[in-house]
């Protein structure tokens, strides 16, 4: 019959099906949304798309969690624990990398990080020993903190979070402080730009 299709859709390749299954499962990005970027790649794949899969290729060799914070770099300890010009007797604790990379743009805050790797979930079943709260009692135990600043999300379970923190580190001798004016309740440091971020930090409460 004229006009009759002469066989099944054909859709993307399998190859580059998987390329887009793959995509989608990044933050923000959809089915949908990880098509038109997987055809943008695509369409630009000597300026674009190769470079950024060998740079990929290259962080996925060589990225590494610090020891000490557990920050993203590329050696065992990160940068910013490693200058010796970082004062080590203030900690500020964050919840991911993401909140550390933040705080650092903003250039206001010369100590040292704790990165927890999230936060306190019952629901989820996150607990103190999923996160690196033991490690942060042992770093404030042992290298002379005077100071942890709590830089959590202003969330739920970021509060939730530092409260479980604050009483955790009571006992110790230690200074207990949280970011202050210019975080709105339920905001992400990840999102909030360098200045307010700034305040907060210069503003922040003892606990």
């Amino acid at each position: 019959m004229s006009g009759a299709p002469s066989g099944p859709p054909s859709g993307p390749p399998r190859e580059i099906e998987a390329l887009i299954a793959l995509m989608a499962r990044l933050p923000g990005l959809g089915p949908r949304s990880a098509r038109r970027a997987a055809l943008h790649l695509l369409r630009r794949r000597d300026t674009v798309m190769a470079p950024l899969a060998q740079a990929m290729a290259t962080v996925a060799l060589t990225a590494q969690d610090c020891r000490i914070c557990g920050n993203i770099g590329t050696a065992e300890i990160c940068p910013i624990c490693a200058n010796p010009a970082r004062d080590a007797r203030e900690i500020c604790v964050v919840e991911s990398v993401a909140d550390l990379w933040a705080m650092e743009r903003g250039g206001a805050f010369k100590g040292r990080y704790h990165v927890l790797g999230g936060t306190l979930s019952a629901l989820d079943a996150i607990g103190p020993d999923t996160l690196r709260i033991p490690d942060l009692v042992a770093r404030v135990e042992q290298d002379g903190v005077t100071e942890v600043i709590l830089a959590l999300n202003a969330t739920v379970d970021g509060q939730t979070t530092a409260h479980y923190i604050a009483d955790t580190l009571a006992p110790l001798d230690v200074q207990i402080s949280s970011l202050a004016q210019g975080v709105p309740i339920g905001g992400e440091l990840d999102y909030l730009d360098d200045g307010t971020i700034g305040a907060a930090l210069r503003a922040r409460r003892r606990l």
